[in-house]
């Protein structure tokens, strides 16, 4: 640790919140060199969805490096990358009967969001994108300008243009419709707002709070989009792959966007690995026109195409995350109870929650901290740290789901 703290950059973030060193990582947990372990209700932000080191992907990824597999090629074709495309397109895309072309971008979450606002702006010939309250969308400038914490928004050095923000769902309270503001903005003539080329949305706010957008509230968004000619993206690099109980979080809302940007948990296995999908009238990109060096990570492909045969074939994954999601839910609900002087509400969906203390608003972080200390690692989220981030693997145990909410109790216990 010491070498980490007299080296790396100030930049760093996670090692300050859970600050040991760790050499090994199985299933739900994290293993530290002294031996200790602590369950992991982070997987990196929702990147370890299948668990750390899961044994189907493994054993892919060993054999394809002992058998000297191409592991860089930019975007030449690979026999990797055809396996991901076709599992992609028979897995997921067909059955859910949905059109879409694959670009593979940089293997950060926020470069698929750069390609799709340069795309959307190539298309519709405008510069606007709308975004929304509490939005993350990345770190790069065109990403941050989507942006909506002032604290990261102010790394940026320049003015963050091209952008505008609108009350997400919930924002002016729940009996608001935000919407409403939002259309008539556009339609009016004299609203101040120029005709954007895209709307891009979360459909749950991970790095924002887990704030949750409704059914009702997404569909109308997809209506505002046709009726101005706006396309829709979607951001689903935290919360899709299956964090929210289907493999896209606006499954259920029965949407179609023009975009959409995957990350993250794509990969299965925790490789860097991003994909933006588009709808294939919208695919007027010129050859070599977004690029990057690492646009083909093949160790990625392997353990991505084994991930969707393993999990995606049937509804099994979706059936257990169904029964997980309400143990979550059991013991938060629990929490909330018994804990009622803090005034603690709590949001989320399939497998990604927040909890939250209306009342004492750095109580996450003690609790987070705590937690921590007890072998559980618990992260915080919201645009002042203020709500915990309940983010396991789909494949964690429900013996190992309770073990961490016991946790939980101990350490509020003894605030």
């Amino acid at each position: 640790m010491k070498i980490i703290s007299q080296f790396e950059s100030n930049v760093r973030c996670y090692c300050r919140h859970f600050p040991d060193l760790f050499v090994k990582a199985k299933d739900s947990f994290l293993i530290s060199k002294s031996g200790k372990k602590y369950l992991d209700f982070f997987s990196g932000a929702g990147t370890i969805n299948y668990g750390h080191n899961n044994i189907f992907f493994k054993k892919d990824i060993i054999n394809y490096i002992e058998n000297d597999g191409i592991i860089h090629a930019l975007d030449i074709a690979t026999e990797a990358k055809q396996k991901f495309l076709s599992n992609f397109q028979n897995i997921i895309l067909k059955p859910r009967k949905l059109k879409y072309k694959v670009q593979f971008s940089s293997p950060a979450g926020t470069d698929s969001v750069e390609s799709a606002i340069k795309l959307a702006r190539k298309v519709k010939k405008r510069h606007l994108i709308i975004h929304f309250t509490n939005s993350y969308h990345g770190m790069t400038l065109g990403a941050l300008a989507l942006t909506s914490n002032s604290f990261k928004r102010n790394s940026a050095g320049v003015p963050l243009e091209n952008s505008r923000v609108f009350p997400y769902d919930g924002y002016l309270g729940d009996n608001f419709d935000t919407l409403i503001y939002l259309e008539k903005i556009l339609n009016d003539t004299s609203g101040g707002v120029d005709l954007p080329a895209a709307v891009i949305v979360e459909t749950i706010q991970g790095e924002g709070g887990i704030n949750v957008a409704s059914f009702q509230w997404l569909k109308k968004l997809e209506q505002i989009c046709k009726k101005f000619d706006i396309l829709l993206i979607i951001d689903d690099i935290q919360v899709g792959c299956g964090r929210t109980g289907k493999f896209f979080s606006f499954e259920k809302a029965k949407i179609n966007p023009d975009i959409v940007c995957l990350a993250k948990a794509i990969s299965g296995y925790g490789l860097p690995m991003a994909v933006t999908l588009i709808k294939p009238k919208l695919d007027i990109w010129k050859s070599g026109e977004h690029a990057g060096t690492f646009r083909g990570n093949n160790l990625a492909f392997v353990s991505a195409a084994k991930a969707l045969e393993i999990y995606w074939q049937n509804d099994s994954l979706e059936q257990d995350m169904k029964i997980k999601s309400k143990i979550i839910q059991n013991n938060l609900e629990k929490v909330q109870k018994k804990y009622s002087k803090y005034d603690f509400v709590f949001r989320g969906r399939g497998m990604i929650f927040g909890l939250e203390s209306r009342k004492y608003k750095k109580l996450a972080q003690q609790i987070s901290a705590q937690c921590f200390q007890r072998g559980l690692i618990l992260e915080t989220s919201g645009g002042d740290s203020q709500v915990l981030k309940f983010l396991p693997s789909l494949t964690i145990t429900e013996k190992d789901l309770h073990y961490g909410f016991k946790i939980l109790d101990k350490v509020i216990n003894n605030l």
